[in-house]
């Protein structure tokens, strides 16, 4: 704990002076083993740790304190009080350089937020390391954007990008991307984009939903990536958000003709039109949609595509997690050998094509050779082959249909796989993959996975979860000239 009270004795700045004089000893001492290392006889003598504590030491009892610190708050009349040293801050952080110019008594006024976490803030800036939780990235963050201590600034956004899937009992991502949208971080603001719409459901039903804000929910609703059960509970989800916000009547119209409403069972479209006060209060503005809705669950999907554009986001299903749209997939031990399984879904979205099937055969090969590596006979040296390494593998996955159809004319099937985690009944989606309609299988799968490490990311329990989804897609074949 930093010293609070009490006044620096003389001796204060002879050790002011011992300090400048050490660090200044121990870089000289790291310049000439750098240059030693050329010699076979030298060794590194490491005493790092110790020197970390005795800095420590120095914020903790101000020895040879040379500077004080006052940081005061609006919601407070006393200040807490920090003995420093103004070379260690200096180092660190160019605003503190340009502070302690010219006066080594400073007050700095902070919001209760980053006040509360000032003592950990000045302690990286002696060690070099910080140990933070959920709710205190983002006013840690703001200390070390507002004092210019870019290394702590960089390591604060790395820890909210990989601790986007972390529990928390309020949630956070929202705020996280909120906050970024405000400073300007477009890397973290990609990273919990990306998050929220491959870990919707799990979004919906937490209580930060209530908190995004109309921005961020139109940029989801434009997404076809979203993760989510069907497109009802989209609907809901926003119901709810539009009665806890209750934001303009345009604003409530933009929302409102986001859902994809074909994607929805002509019955649930009755219900809601019968249910749903939200619905009913923005009824013209959404009319046309729901009647173009009904009309594409009437009509046969080829008959359909000849008087309307179907190759629109409207008609396009997003990531739903349905047993209709596709099937989970754990498999266990998955760098061992081999895995075969199939499922069935339905052809398509519309009504007309509810009922017919789809079977589909996965293969998963934890070490298929690419093109390029696989064994090449040469034409000079009979038999020659060319060495290959059975670890150079990669994993593979290839997903067909085990028949063809007439049915199948005008629709083609977008592939996308989910490797994810399930925690207290949700589903946190670590990576996806979409495969390309020309192509059986994905060229990234799981490039950068080690499956044969317990650790890896990928894993859970040592198995690999996956959630394989089939998205229909109609084509526009016939235009009909009026």
């Amino acid at each position: 704990m930093a010293r609070l009270t009490g006044a620096r004795p003389v001796a204060a700045r002879r050790w002011g002076c011992t300090a400048t004089a050490f660090l200044f000893l121990l870089f000289t001492v790291q310049a000439a083993q750098k240059a030693d290392l050329g010699d076979a006889t030298a060794a590194t003598i490491n005493h790092s740790l110790t020197l970390l504590q005795r800095l420590q030491e120095l914020l903790q009892n101000g020895n040879g304190s040379d500077s004080v610190l006052r940081v005061r708050t609006a919601t407070s009349d006393e200040a807490k009080v920090f003995h420093t040293h103004q070379l260690l801050l200096s180092l660190q952080s160019e605003v503190f350089e340009t502070l302690l110019r010219n006066q080594s008594v400073i007050t700095l006024h902070e919001p209760p937020e980053t006040a509360a976490l000032f003592e950990k803030f000045i302690r990286y800036l002696y060690c070099g390391g910080v140990s933070i939780l959920l709710h205190q990235a983002i006013p840690m963050h703001q200390l070390a954007s507002k004092y210019r201590v870019w290394g702590l600034q960089r390591g604060v956004a790395d820890y909210m990008k990989t601790h986007l899937a972390s529990e928390s009992s309020q949630g956070h991502v929202v705020g996280w991307y909120h906050y970024a949208v405000r400073i300007g971080d477009v890397a973290l603001q990609e990273s919990c984009l990306q998050f929220l719409a491959w870990n919707l459901s799990a979004v919906l039903g937490s209580a930060e939903w209530g908190s995004v804000s109309v921005e961020l929910l139109l940029l989801l609703l434009e997404r076809s990536d979203l993760v989510l059960h069907s497109e009802l509970e989209l609907y809901t989800a926003v119901e709810g958000w539009l009665g806890h916000r209750q934001p303009e009547g345009p604003v409530a119209e933009r929302v409102l003709r986001a859902i994809r409403y074909p994607m929805i069972a002509p019955s649930q479209l009755f219900r809601l039109q019968a249910q749903s006060a939200v619905l009913a209060r923005h009824y013209s503005a959404v009319q046309d949609l729901l009647f173009q809705a009904f009309q594409f669950h009437a009509a046969s999907p080829l008959h359909f595509a000849k008087y309307f554009d179907v190759n629109c986001s409207m008609f396009l299903p997003r990531n739903y997690l349905a047993p209709s749209w596709g099937s989970q997939w754990v498999i266990n031990n998955p760098a061992r050998d081999d895995r075969s399984t199939s499922f069935q879904t339905q052809l398509g979205p519309s009504s007309h094509d509810a009922g017919k099937r789809v079977t589909w055969n996965v293969l998963f090969s934890p070490r298929w050779l690419p093109v390029s590596l696989r064994p090449v006979y040469s034409d000079s040296v009979s038999s020659a082959v060319q060495a290959v390494r059975i670890e150079d593998g990669r994993p593979r996955l290839v997903i067909t249909p085990a028949m063809s159809s007439p049915d199948f004319a005008g629709v083609s099937f977008q592939k996308t796989v989910l490797v994810g985690v399930r925690q207290q009944g949700r589903v946190l989606v670590k990576h996806a993959y979409s495969f390309h309609q020309s192509s059986d299988e994905v060229a990234d799968f799981l490039a950068h996975a080690d499956l044969q490490k317990r650790t890896s990311e990928y894993l859970i329990d040592n198995s690999l979860h996956l959630h394989i989804i089939i998205k229909p897609v109609y084509h526009s074949l016939i235009k009909v000239k009026n």
